[in-house]
């Protein structure tokens, strides 16, 4: 399979990260960093591009084969923006950073569905978010709270994944977290005491 894609994962690298989870940041850290390793071995991605600030690209990107782009701090479709804008032409698939249970085949599977259509999207377990949004030509993201139907009417097919596929299972709650447990990435698995 041709390494063809440009991943772009906004990465909120503050200390109010992931703060539903009740953790510190280490967690968080932990979380995107699995999310980003599992990306950077998947076979159709030629390059990463990480958006965050750039402390903590600093403190946990550094070594890592990918592109930093610093947040602008205009929020999730700003910084997801910025990103696509860095990664040039060429297809682009945006995912979100906090999916600790991301299996590389899983993403593989989906971009290979995705080169054969313009825009396509994943959504999250519930059905009523994203986690990913593709496309070969160009974007209109609009993640947050509802984003799977405006992505639907933004003209993003629909790519058909297990609802328990790690894909799909972005993490924002405690209990989300527990149900991954055994599933869960290297840093994200020691970062949590198992």
């Amino acid at each position: 399979m041709q390494r063809i894609w440009t991943a772009v994962i906004p990465v909120k690298g503050t200390e109010q990260a992931k703060s539903r989870l009740f953790a510190d940041s280490s967690l968080a850290r932990a979380i995107h960093l699995d999310t980003i390793l599992a990306t950077l071995t998947s076979n159709p991605v030629r390059r990463v591009v990480v958006v965050t600030t750039a402390q903590w690209a600093d403190d946990s990107l550094s070594g890592l084969d990918l592109t930093v782009v610093v947040d602008p701090a205009r929020g999730l479709d700003a910084a997801i923006h910025a990103g696509i804008e860095a990664a040039g032409t060429g297809p682009v698939a945006v995912l979100l950073g906090d999916l600790p249970a991301l299996d590389p085949l899983e993403l593989e599977a989906v971009l290979a569905a995705a080169e054969s259509m313009g825009r396509a999207f994943v959504p999250d377990r519930e059905g009523s978010g994203t986690v990913l949004i593709t496309s070969t030509t160009d974007h209109a993201p609009a993640f947050g709270e509802g984003s799977a139907q405006r992505h639907r009417d933004a003209g993003y097919v629909e790519i058909d994944v297990p609802a328990d596929s790690g894909l799909r299972r972005d993490v924002d709650t405690p209990e989300q977290l527990e149900s991954l447990r055994g599933r869960l990435g290297k840093s994200t698995t020691v970062a949590t005491g198992d």
